[in-house]
């Protein structure tokens, strides 16, 4: 019977890590690639806001605001600004958020699986042993 070595313990159930020292393995997602997608989500945010807050909110500022173009601007920008800001800040948080998800999941499918495949197999060898003769 040969020496097996100490595998990180994980969760049975959710194949979650069970040690600090797992946290920061292979399932976490690189910070270059966090801060990346923080910056791509940021900006799609800000300009997929900006262009849905400007197309709504001008039409409703003409109709109740008199006055040349600029007035209309003065008074619809600042609301469309901070709406604007909102959904860039969610965006720019949200899509490193759901990298992490998605790395975790892969991680977390890819150990179950492969636990799953040697609980089956050390099942199976213990089996046999067991319903030997000898």
């Amino acid at each position: 019977m040969g020496v097996r070595m100490a595998e990180p313990s994980r969760c049975p159930h959710c194949a979650g890590p069970l040690s600090k020292d797992m946290e920061t393995s292979s399932w976490t997602v690189a910070p270059l690639i966090r801060d990346s997608f923080s910056m791509i989500g940021s900006a799609v945010g800000g300009t997929a806001s900006a262009f849905y807050g400007f197309n709504h909110a001008m039409p409703i500022v003409r109709r109740y605001v008199k006055g040349p173009m600029w007035v209309h601007f003065f008074i619809g920008a600042p609301p469309v600004i901070v709406f604007s800001s909102a959904c860039a800040g969610l965006a720019g948080g949200a899509v490193p958020a759901m990298a992490q998800l998605v790395s975790s999941t892969y991680h977390a499918a890819m150990s179950s699986s492969s636990l799953a495949h040697s609980a089956t197999k050390d099942e199976s060898m213990h089996k046999t042993r067991s319903s030997s003769p000898l």
